[in-house]
């Protein structure tokens, strides 16, 4: 793979991890009861990290000689991880968090394979680094997800 599939593929993490804060955030603000309360707290948490994972992407296509895109580039795709019509839908954002989880799992992973044809350790660390990250936020919400009964 050349250095072109390394560029869109961080670009790619790069905006998803921006539309990831923006859901997260937003669902952590509008999700309602007693049962959300723990989600949502993960979720604000969360969002933090996220944005390290952003910068850390950016950087990455910096050093590339690359710039980072802006927002007119963005192309919302986490449509299941969209604020629930009914606040009290926990559920929903749980299997959207999941979703989203796995996307990147497979993203950072496509990564760290582009960057080891490529002879490219920093991309690959970067890569590795935030795919540990995503792996344990999708423990975290499966376990989450074994709380809510199946509709």
């Amino acid at each position: 793979m050349t250095s072109d599939k390394i560029k869109e593929l961080l670009t790619k993490a790069y905006t998803d991890e921006h539309e990831t804060v923006m859901n997260y955030m937003t669902n952590a603000i509008v999700l309602d009861g007693v049962h959300a309360e723990e989600v949502k707290a993960s979720l604000d948490a969360d969002v933090q990290e996220e944005l390290e994972h952003a910068r850390m992407l950016g950087n990455r296509l910096k050093q590339l000689d690359e710039s980072p895109p802006g927002s007119e580039a963005f192309e919302a795709r986490q449509t299941s991880l969209q604020p629930p019509e009914d606040t009290t839908d926990v559920r929903s954002v749980i299997d959207g968090v999941l979703e989203a989880e796995e996307d990147a799992i497979e993203t950072y992973r496509s990564l760290i394979e582009a960057a080891g044809e490529a002879n490219d350790p920093v991309t690959e660390d970067v890569a590795v680094t935030i795919l540990a990250d995503e792996e344990a936020h999708r423990t975290e919400f499966h376990g989450f997800r074994k709380e809510f009964p199946q509709d």
